[in-house]
């Protein structure tokens, strides 16, 4: 699926969500992504059902801070636990779990409107 948006100076935009993988900035990356405005990076984690505070720990590292994050679970949003819910709150990380097409859109619209978001993507 192609995406597209107004994309301010220097923000990283999602370009599109091609099967296994995802265009940024218009370049091809193949497998799960970490992308924030300034930056992207390889994901670690290859199934939503293995996602645990850690596997959030560069999220955290990123400088200036984001104020939300997107977690794209695949095809279909995936409940998270409580208890992990919770422990990300508690991490200091706002996050909002959805199908990784609706993330990728959210963090286009989000980027648009200036706001800091990054987005932990598990590839369609």
């Amino acid at each position: 699926m192609e995406i597209s948006s107004v994309i301010p100076p220097g923000r990283r935009m999602i370009d599109g969500y091609p099967p296994g993988g995802f265009r940024v900035a218009g370049t091809l990356y193949q497998g799960p992504m970490l992308i924030w405005p300034e930056g992207e990076a390889p994901w670690s984690l290859d199934r939503i059902e293995d996602l645990d505070v850690a596997a959030l720990d560069p999220v955290r590292r990123i400088d200036p801070p984001v104020e939300v994050l997107l977690i794209g679970c695949g095809p279909r949003m995936t409940l998270l636990p409580s208890v992990l819910r919770r422990q990300i709150r508690e991490a200091g990380i706002g996050m909002d779990a959805m199908d990784t097409g609706a993330a990728c859109r959210t963090y286009n619209v989000l980027i648009s409107e200036g706001r800091r978001a990054a987005a932990a993507l598990i590839p369609v």
